[in-house]
């Protein structure tokens, strides 16, 4: 069966999604995803933890095996945007150095990269805790929690900032929808 043309309306670009654990990073990017796919728009998502499973099974979490882990996640979306696919990673990523090798990679394949930090105090996510992750750590079954046991640098200059404490999924998701029309991305 032979498929119709593919829609070049938009360039790839890959949207890096950084923030700790249950901020709401993959809350964001699935919504505006399932947004952008009903318009034409070719998106994936590359969640950190789908990833990991996938990809990194087997790595820790020391420093190194989370730069791994990023650089990882950073080559697949870089291949996938170059490739005119809108790419949302949203992905703890906790070192600055690992978040600028993967800018670093796409910038030589000049393949476009937005930064989105999303924001909001440990006790709203502690409340969220999507994964259990805090409640696991009060308990004592889980130590090296990024942002609690381990650090988790914040970009310093990200394009923009979503404070997830401070507006629902849906003003969120209308915040990075604007940032990605202003840069003709959706």
């Amino acid at each position: 069966m032979e498929s119709g043309p593919v829609c070049t309306c938009w360039p790839g670009a890959t949207v890096w999604i950084t923030g700790l654990p249950s901020a709401g990073k993959t809350t964001i990017a699935t919504t505006l995803a399932t947004h952008l796919r009903g318009r034409g728009r070719r998106v994936e998502v590359l969640d950190g933890d789908q990833v990991r499973a996938c990809l990194c099974s087997g790595a820790g979490f020391s420093r190194e095996d989370r730069h791994t882990h990023v650089r990882r996640v950073g080559m697949m979306a870089e291949v996938l945007a170059r490739n005119d696919v809108l790419v949302l990673v949203p992905v703890i990523a906790p070192y600055a150095d690992s978040r600028a090798a993967v800018r670093a990679r796409h910038h030589r394949s000049g393949t476009r990269f937005l930064e989105v930090h999303v924001a909001s105090p440990v006790e709203v996510r502690s409340r969220r805790d999507v994964k259990g992750l805090y409640a696991r750590r009060s308990a004592g079954e889980l130590s090296a929690l990024t942002g609690v046991d381990d650090p988790y640098e914040a970009p310093e200059d990200p394009d923009l900032v979503i404070e997830t404490h401070q507006q629902d999924v849906g003003a969120s998701v209308a915040a990075l929808r604007a940032l990605l029309t202003t840069k003709g991305l959706a």
